[in-house]
């Protein structure tokens, strides 16, 4: 059912001359508070044009847990990856200032904690890329890898890294 709002939010977007955060809300998203790292890591790298976004979950204690094709469906973990795109568009926003100097998303590769015979990885890191969408429009379509992985950090269902070209301040 999200899913379906998702797509219809992608079809009516508002107007370029909206912000990502406009569209976003929009679309009924709000940006959870960025995550923080759980090891001896920074969450973001700005460097040059680009911001280097370390591997993200979902934000908060309230975690999507568990393998999918056992534990989680695919729209479970769709859902999963959406929330993960909300926190890293927050943990941009805490880096940048404003989405706004997001020119485009370059690169993301999606993990996907999954059983061996699960195949549907794609389709579950679209949860995370039509978020993307959504924000910035074609500019959040990405060169993109979806993965399976045989366990995740904490047990989490969907891990996402991305690299993001920016304006200069």
């Amino acid at each position: 059912m999200r899913q379906v709002a998702i797509a219809l939010a992608l079809l009516a977007a508002p107007a370029a001359a909206a912000t990502p955060e406009e569209r976003l809300a929009a679309a009924g998203f709000t940006l959870p508070e960025p995550t923080k790292p759980i090891a001896t890591y920074v969450t973001s790298v700005e460097t040059g044009n680009l911001l280097f976004l370390s591997g993200h979950g979902e934000c908060g204690p309230n975690r999507t847990l568990g393998k999918v094709g056992k534990d989680l469906t695919v729209e479970q973990a769709q859902a999963a990856a959406q929330r993960t795109g909300l926190c890293m568009l927050a943990t941009m926003k805490a880096a940048l200032g404003e989405l706004s100097r997001v020119k485009r998303v370059v690169r993301v590769l999606g993990f996907v904690n999954a059983t061996p015979e699960f195949t549907q990885h794609p389709a579950v890191i679209n949860g995370f890329s039509n978020v993307m969408v959504v924000a910035f429009g074609d500019a959040g379509k990405a060169a993109r890898a979806a993965v399976g992985a045989p366990s995740l950090p904490l047990g989490m269902a969907v891990e996402v890294e991305a690299t993001v070209e920016i304006a200069p301040r």
